[in-house]
């Protein structure tokens, strides 16, 4: 009788170990020991032509529309900003399309799409922005913040007839 009670006592302490819960303790148990030791792939990056900072006038930014596979460049308070990655907001019929290849300052800070914004005579002086108000300055302010963080500046808008202008290009 003894052997038989061992044996109902062996069968009982094996039931106490295998449980649902502990299967599932064990499987998940494996699966983070998996999870921690999988080799992992190499991480690639995008890559992306190199970026020439380079001096631009009214005329020369023009070509930047992103039209055919040219890049998207917007000038904000003299900066150059290559806006390709928003091609879908800046380049050809997208909501902010005028401002491609041109001076947005004006628009930006007016909030205005308007071709009345954008300079007319790309020969002529650049905008001065003198006569906007403190809230058109603020918000080109905060539009000038936004495509800092978002873009990269490839260059600076100067006058046709600047010094920097007629500099030799490298």
């Amino acid at each position: 009788m003894t052997d038989r009670h061992e044996e109902v006592h062996e069968h009982d302490d094996m039931s106490v170990v295998v449980t649902p819960i502990n299967l599932i303790l064990f499987v998940l148990f494996i699966f983070i020991v998996y999870m921690k030791l999988r080799p992992t792939p190499p991480t690639t990056y995008p890559t992306r032509k190199p970026t020439v900072f380079r001096t631009f006038t009214p005329r020369t930014l023009l070509p930047f529309n992103g039209i055919g596979d040219t890049p998207v460049y917007l000038s904000v308070n003299g900066r150059v900003f290559d806006v390709s990655a928003g091609r879908n907001f800046y380049g050809p019929g997208g909501p902010y399309a005028n401002f491609a290849g041109k001076d947005a300052s004006r628009g930006l800070a007016c909030g205005s799409f308007d071709e009345s914004m954008l300079t007319k005579d790309l020969d002529g002086p650049l905008d001065t922005l003198q006569d906007l108000g403190t809230e058109e300055m603020d918000a080109l302010k905060g539009w000038e913040e936004k495509f800092q963080e978002k873009y990269i500046v490839v260059g600076k808008l100067v006058p046709v007839g600047s010094a920097e202008a007629e500099a030799p290009r490298r």
